[in-house]
């Protein structure tokens, strides 16, 4: 049935990426720590009884910060560029029947900007996994090391030659590149191997289900087993002699059927998968059982189906704890959890998710808020971010979830550098027990070991229209926790909140914005939030979404910033937003930290804690030393 947001709840509203002017000359001298600077930290969180908008931003304007009219500066004049904008030429991908997997330059094969070797290596992130080099996107846990498969073109930085590459690691954050798992080799999958999943037997047995992409454009399920389970890096995998295992089923077009899920027990001893689709506009999750994974037989029904949808890509099927802190494996059933539904929409490129209740007897969903089915409600991530997948780790009892962020300069820039995408830090995932209505996030604790030192700052106010230095050191790795209090003025005015802040930073309202902001490098504030370059070519994108916050919580947020790559966390983990940026001046030790209150009618007070970060260890497994 239909639920509402628990009464004692505000709805914060927060975003993440927008265009901002540079600093007026004559800020205020650095606020010193409260402890010898040893790292620093930065964050923000939303405010106000309406809607208050995070921004993660990148600004190389040379406008002042303080408005000129009625406490406005100028705004941004950037045209907002879409992957789906017809007038771009066709992603890469689009032909083959999957979803975009580039940002083509408007203009053919010219970069967007004139990056310098140094521009280049500073966007490569140090502690999130990508491969040594060019292009990338079933997790599992197995002798004591996680394994990463992920879709991997070992010829070039732009999406083709799917291949699945391999890496393995003992923590989630230090990795090591393993030969590649699986290829092209065959005629079911000579155009690709595509996304897949792993199943864990209860003796022990791996298999293997991925999507290949026929010579002939046909998209197939196929699968594929460990020849030697004995080993722990799995480093050689078997392709099954009758692939393939699934072919379309009537009705369902030959480049609409991919990407299958990890395996379900259920009651009556078969295995279940499901298999995004789509009828007409109409997105879908077929499901099929098996007591092999070898022969299949297709269930006269759904999973579930949202209309208006659109095509589903990597469908994830898991369930969560009501009351619990661990994760569940992925057959558990019964009173006490949800199950969660998540599909990548291909028409958006957007990851989906509801909770719901699954009917075990005959194999269906229902979501617990129809408002908020799969395609039209919550999201896992607000910004960058796609093609998402679960894992249950066994190690420590908990959902892990990956996701594949890519690019957002073009990918002539992606062939100059020599690289492309990554993956984010890997984030646990369990159900929200004070709101009912959404799961939290949280990057794994073993992230924390890279933390270096620390700086913290208590109670920093921050008066409207003032801007406060914070006295920290570089501002390229960063692990950042943050707390904002806000006082009310008395001022009367109303702001009208659905209209958002259309200037940005530089906009002045009653309740905002105000923030955090790096001196022509990553901002963070409270209001609206869009991405700024010098690069033209480079995908400009406003992100944002509504946070619930509880009556006895302070707005919080926590942040990692690793080079071109920037996770929030609002709230505990309840909204999310990933973003991608490239500066051309903020680079290595030109930024500078601040906190900044653009609001007319209130006093802020912000208490931070700021980790420095070091680089994770990702190299090549010596595998000449075993």
């Amino acid at each position: 049935m239909e639920t509402s947001p628990p009464p004692h709840t505000t709805t914060a509203s927060y975003l993440g990426d927008a265009h901002y002017t540079s600093l007026p000359d004559g800020h205020s001298s650095p606020v010193s720590p409260r402890r010898p600077l040893r790292g620093f930290a930065v964050i923000l969180t939303s405010v106000v009884f309406l809607v208050s908008l995070v921004a993660l931003i990148v600004s190389q304007s040379q406008q002042p910060l303080d408005a000129a009219e009625g406490g406005r500066g100028p705004l941004s004049t950037s045209k907002t560029t879409s992957f789906s904008d017809s007038s771009r030429p066709v992603a890469r991908g689009v032909a083959e029947g999957v979803s975009a997997k580039s940002n083509p330059s408007f203009s053919g094969d010219e970069v967007s900007y004139n990056w310098t070797n140094a521009m280049f290596s500073w966007q490569r992130t140090a502690y999130h996994f990508q491969p040594e080099e060019n292009w990338m996107n079933g997790p599992l846990y197995h002798k004591g090391w996680y394994h990463l498969f992920y879709q991997y073109n070992p010829d070039s930085a732009v999406w083709g030659n799917i291949t699945w590459g391999h890496a393995v690691s003992v923590d989630l954050i230090h990795w090591l590149y393993l030969p590649i798992a699986m290829g092209p080799d065959h005629w079911y999958d000579w155009n690709g191997v595509w996304t897949g999943s792993a199943t864990v037997l209860p003796d022990g047995q791996i298999v293997m289900l991925y999507t290949g992409d026929t010579d002939n454009y046909v998209q197939v399920q196929n699968l594929a087993y460990p020849a030697n389970l004995s080993d722990p890096l799995l480093l050689d995998w078997v392709k099954y002699s009758g692939n393939p295992v699934l072919v379309p089923p009537t009705g369902i077009a030959p480049k609409d059927f991919r990407d299958p899920t990890t395996g379900w027990l259920g009651p009556d001893g078969k295995w279940r998968v499901t298999i995004g689709s789509k009828v007409n506009k109409t997105g879908i999750s077929l499901v099929y059982t098996t007591t092999n994974f070898t022969t299949y037989e297709l269930l006269d029904h759904v999973l579930h189906a949202v209309p208006g949808t659109g095509m589903w890509e990597c469908v994830d099927f898991y369930p969560v704890s009501i009351n619990g802190t661990t994760g569940l494996d992925t057959s558990a059933n019964g009173p006490g959890l949800k199950h969660v539904l998540k599909a990548s929409l291909d028409d958006t490129k957007l990851d989906h998710y509801a909770l719901g209740t699954y009917f075990s007897e005959n194999d269906t969903w229902v979501p617990d808020n129809p408002v908020e089915d799969v395609g039209i409600g919550l999201r896992y991530d607000y910004g960058r971010y796609y093609a998402s997948k679960t894992f249950y780790d066994p190690k420590k009892e908990r959902r892990i979830l990956w996701g594949w962020i890519n690019e957002t300069d073009t990918e002539t820039d992606d062939l100059e550098k020599g690289w492309s995408s990554l993956q984010t830090i890997p984030r646990t995932v369990l159900f929200d027990n004070k709101t009912g209505t959404n799961i939290l996030q949280w990057p794994v604790e073993e992230v924390e070991s890279l933390r270096l030192s620390s700086t913290d700052f208590d109670g920093v106010l921050v008066e409207p229209g003032s801007v406060v230095e914070l006295d920290i050191g570089t501002a390229t790795q960063l692990d950042i926790f943050a707390d904002f209090e806000i006082e009310s003025l008395g001022s009367n005015e109303t702001d009208e909140i659905d209209g958002g802040c259309n200037g940005g930073a530089v906009e002045r309202r009653s309740l905002g914005p105000f923030g955090l902001l790096m001196k022509e490098g990553i901002y963070i504030y409270i209001c609206l939030v869009s991405l700024s370059t010098k690069a033209t070519g480079v995908f400009k994108q406003i992100y944002g979404s509504e946070v619930p916050v509880l009556d006895d919580e302070k707005y919080s947020m926590r942040v990692l910033v690793d080079h071109s790559i920037v996770e929030s966390f609002a709230q505990g983990g309840r909204t999310v937003i990933t973003s991608r940026v490239y500066p051309t001046e903020a680079i290595y030790g030109a930024t500078r930290l601040f906190l900044f209150n653009n609001a007319t009618g209130l006093n802020v007070k912000a208490t931070l804690k700021i980790w420095q970060m070091n680089s994770a260890f990702i190299h090549p497994f010596p595998l000449d030393q075993i």
